[in-house]
């Protein structure tokens, strides 16, 4: 059975273009071309049992950092930590306002920072969800060999 599917053109011209329509689309001889990745070796049309999920190290001293305006990284688990419009869970250590009696580290000045510069009372919207940039460790062996070398002033 032949369908028509209309196509719009840039210069507003509408034509009609016949596509094949079956019942059963189905991609065949899809595969991984022999390559080895991150997914492992199997086939791209499969969907694979994902990989057991890593034990994240436990609360642990600060983690020294590899390059020079890293993140720090998080020393400690953040499972059902909420972070969201309406809540931050970090900030209820991390702020500078509870740092001290929690024992955790205070946010950078910088998070109190407009893009522009600005100053601001609270932390800056754009520094709020902090897990897009401090990423939790796990105990887990690199997936790919790695010659990364941390930069000499940070040795």
């Amino acid at each position: 059975m032949k369908k028509l599917l209309a196509v719009l053109l840039t210069a507003g011209t509408l034509f009609s273009v016949p596509v094949l329509a079956t019942d059963t689309a189905k991609i065949e001889n899809v595969n991984n071309g022999g390559v080895a990745s991150l997914r492992g070796i199997t086939e791209l049309d499969v969907t694979r049992k994902a990989d057991e999920l890593k034990r994240v190290i436990k609360d642990r001293s600060p983690i020294d950092r590899d390059y020079v305006y890293q993140p720090p990284l998080v020393p400690h688990q953040t499972r059902h930590y909420e972070v969201s419009l309406n809540a931050n869970k970090c900030l209820s250590c991390h702020s500078w306002k509870y740092a001290g009696e929690m024992g955790a580290t205070k946010i950078s000045v910088t998070h109190y920072q407009s893009r522009e510069g600005q100053v601001l009372a609270d932390v800056s919207p754009s520094r709020y969800f902090c897990l897009q940039c401090h990423v939790t460790q796990v105990d887990a062996t690199p997936l790919i060999d790695n010659d990364f070398k941390r930069v000499d002033s940070l040795r």
